[in-house]
């Protein structure tokens, strides 16, 4: 795969974009991430019961705060994805390991029409930016996913872009870590153009919610083979961007 290019040049404008931040008990990461999103562009906090102040910081420095109740990955994602109202739709971690900077190559792929769903390969920048079970259990997901769709990706990390009215008509259903892969799968089996470049990944901001721990690195995996194993008319209900 090749590298993602820089992300200092701008994207074309006018061009409606919103990032959607799934956040829980994110208030130290929080302004580094906001500050990195690219000027123009919509950030969509979607605070999933956070007791740390998060919404009211995320509120404070500009942000738009969706509230999610139901505990999730998947649910904070798709809260944030049905709130969106831009046409292209960008999903980013809100804990400062990734740039949400790294997404404007995304972007302008997507406008270019080059690419129907963009996603980032994480590339550790430091030793203990991607703990070895995470990283194990990502590399067994993407080789299962190989066998399920035939893309050869490596990662199935959280920085993605694609856009909204497409990403709404595949129906995803999972509420937990299942949500990035299934709508992988389901894209893929839309007969959508996926494409995956590098993005730098540095040490998270606080403490991890899954992949910091063995226990959430398996409740993952669980969820995700769960998503691997859909079939039928379901999983291809989605419209090609």
């Amino acid at each position: 795969m090749r590298a993602v290019t820089t992300s200092s040049d701008p994207v074309p404008a006018p061009v409606s974009v919103d990032v959607v931040l799934p956040c829980l008990d994110e208030a130290e990461a929080l302004p580094r991430v906001l500050e990195r999103v690219p000027p123009g562009w919509r950030a969509l906090v979607v605070d999933n019961g956070s007791t740390d102040g998060s919404a009211r910081i995320a509120q404070a420095l500009g942000a738009t705060v969706v509230r999610e109740e139901r505990r999730g990955f998947g649910a904070a994602c798709h809260a944030g994805l049905t709130a969106a109202t831009a046409d292209i739709v960008c999903f980013c971690d809100c804990d400062a390991s990734l740039d949400p900077a790294d997404l404007m190559p995304f972007v302008r792929e997507i406008l270019a029409g080059e690419a129907d769903l963009v996603l980032g390969r994480r590339r550790p920048q430091t030793r203990g930016a991607w703990p070895v079970h995470a990283r194990a259990g990502n590399l067994a997901l993407t080789r299962l996913l190989r066998r399920r769709t035939g893309l050869r990706l490596h990662d199935l990390g959280p920085l993605r872009a694609a856009r909204r009215e497409p990403l709404l008509a595949l129906g995803l259903t999972d509420r937990r870590s299942g949500y990035p892969l299934q709508m992988v799968v389901r894209a893929a089996d839309a007969g959508w153009r996926i494409a995956e470049h590098d993005v730098p990944y540095r040490p998270r901001t606080g403490v991890s919610k899954v992949t910091g721990t063995w226990r959430g690195t398996w409740q993952a995996v669980r969820d995700m083979s769960r998503v691997l194993a859909e079939t039928g008319p379901a999983a291809g209900q989605g419209v090609r961007a």
